[in-house]
C-alpha cells in the first residue's frame, strides 16, 4: 500500500491542508466519547484489552482471505482512497480490503494502524461518487482515531456472547459494549460529514444513504420524500412512542438512515459547513491547545439546542421540566396515554418503530 499522495488523481475539489477532525466532527460525538471514558471501569478494561486484542491477526485474516486495494486491485477505489487521504491531509494512507459479503458495510478498525474494509455488497452497490463519500466516511474515522475504539467494540460485542452464561460477568462488558455503541452512532454523524468534505456532493451523499435503505432503485425513490421520513419519524406518536425508538436504536451500531441523511444536510446548510469550505477552519497544530471546558459547553449548547426544537415529543416534555412548566404530571400522563392536545404531534400517523436489528440495512461503519 502506498504511504504517500503520489498519482493523486486531478479533482476539481477543496483541500483541506491541516484540517483538524474537531472541524466536523458532531457535538454529541465528543460529549459521548467523554460520557464513555468516565464509565465505571473503562480505562482499566481498555488498556487490558489493548494489550490483549488479536491485531496482528486481524491484519493477517484480511490479508490472506480479502482482497487489498492497489494499483493493481480495484484501482478506481485505490484512487478515491488517495485522493480522500489528499482531501483531508492523512499523510499516511490506510491499508484497505474488499471482502466478499453481499450486505452493503464498511468500518474503520484497527489499533496502531487503521484498516479499512469494504464489503462486495457495497461496492456493487454505489455509484463512483457515492462512494467516494464512503471512501471519505472512513478516512474520516481513521483522522478522528474511531478505529481505536470501534475495534475493542467489535471484541467486546463477541465476548458478551461467549460470556452471556456467567452470573453478574455479562453485566459489566454489556454496559461498556451499549456505551460504545452510543457513542459509535454518534461518531457515524461525524463521518458522514467527513465524507461530505471529501465527495463534496450533497445529492451522492443523499443518494447512497438512501441506497442503503432501500437498494439500487433510484428511479423508485426521491431525496425530498426521503428526508420527509426523517421529519414524520422525529414527530410521530406520543411518549410511548418516543421509548420504542429509543428501544429499537439501542442494539444498533448506526444511526436510523432517514435520521443519518437528515442530520447532513441540516450541516451541509450550515455556516460552519461553508466556513470550512471556504478555508477558515481548526487545524491539528492547534490541537493540543484545545479547551476541555470549550468542548463541554459546545456539546452542552448542541443538546440544549436539540431539545428546544425537537418535535419528538420526549424532547418536548424535557424542555417543559427544563423550562420550569407547571403540571408535569398531568403533562406526563396526558403524554403516555395519548389524550388530547397534550399528545406529540402525530405528523404521518406513524410510531416509527422498525425492526430493532441493525444488519445489513445499517450501512458503512
Amino acid at each position: 500500500m502506498t504511504n504517500s499522495h503520489e498519482q493523486v488523481p486531478s479533482r476539481q475539489r477543496t483541500r483541506f491542508p491541516g484540517i483538524s477532525s474537531r472541524a466536523y466532527e458532531h457535538p454529541a460525538d465528543r460529549s459521548a466519547l467523554v460520557a464513555l471514558r468516565k464509565l465505571s471501569g473503562f480505562d482499566t478494561v481498555f488498556k487490558a484489552l489493548s494489550a490483549l486484542l488479536p491485531e496482528r491477526s486481524l491484519r493477517l485474516l484480511f490479508l490472506s482471505d480479502s482482497v487489498r486495494v492497489s494499483d493493481a486491485q480495484f484501482a478506481h477505489l485505490n484512487d478515491m482512497l488517495r485522493d480522500a487521504c489528499y482531501i483531508l491531509d492523512l499523510e499516511k494512507v490506510p491499508a484497505m480490503y474488499v471482502t466478499q459479503d453481499p450486505r452493503p458495510n464498511a468500518m474503520c478498525i484497527g489499533l496502531d494502524e487503521p484498516i479499512i474494509v469494504l464489503t462486495t455488497g457495497l461496492v456493487e452497490l454505489l455509484d463512483e461518487e457515492e462512494m467516494r463519500a464512503v471512501v471519505g466516511h472512513e478516512v474520516g474515522h481513521a483522522l478522528s482515531g474511531h478505529s481505536v475504539y470501534r475495534t475493542v467494540l467489535l471484541f467486546l460485542t463477541g465476548l458478551a456472547l461467549k460470556v452471556a452464561w456467567i452470573p453478574l460477568g455479562n453485566v459489566a462488558i454489556m454496559a461498556i459494549v451499549t456505551a460504545l455503541r452510543e457513542w459509535f452512532r454518534k461518531s457515524e454523524l461525524s463521518a458522514d460529514r467527513a465524507g461530505l468534505l471529501v465527495g463534496q456532493d450533497l445529492q451522492a451523499s443523499m443518494r447512497g444513504l438512501m441506497k442503503i435503505a432501500g437498494g439500487n432503485h433510484l428511479h423508485e425513490m426521491n431525496v425530498d420524500a426521503f428526508l420527509q421520513q426523517a421529519e414524520e419519524y422525529e414527530s410521530a406518536g406520543d411518549l410511548r412512542d418516543s421509548v420504542l425508538k429509543i428501544l429499537n436504536v439501542l442494539p444498533r451500531s448506526h444511526p436510523f438512515t432517514t435520521v443519518r441523511a437528515a442530520e447532513l444536510k441540516k450541516w451541509a446548510e450550515s455556516r460552519d459547513y461553508q466556513r470550512i469550505m471556504d478555508g477558515h477552519y481548526p487545524r491539528r497544530t492547534e490541537d493540543k491547545d484545545t479547551s476541555v471546558t470549550d468542548s463541554f459547553r459546545e456539546s452542552a449548547s448542541h443538546y440544549a439546542d436539540t431539545v428546544r426544537t425537537s418535535k419528538d415529543p420526549l424532547m418536548k416534555l424535557v424542555g417543559d421540566i427544563a423550562g420550569g412548566a407547571g403540571d408535569l404530571g398531568g403533562k406526563l400522563r396526558d403524554k403516555f396515554m395519548g389524550n388530547g392536545s397534550a399528545a406529540g404531534g402525530t405528523a404521518g400517523g406513524s410510531n416509527g418503530t422498525g425492526p430493532a436489528a441493525g444488519g445489513s440495512a445499517q450501512g458503512e461503519g
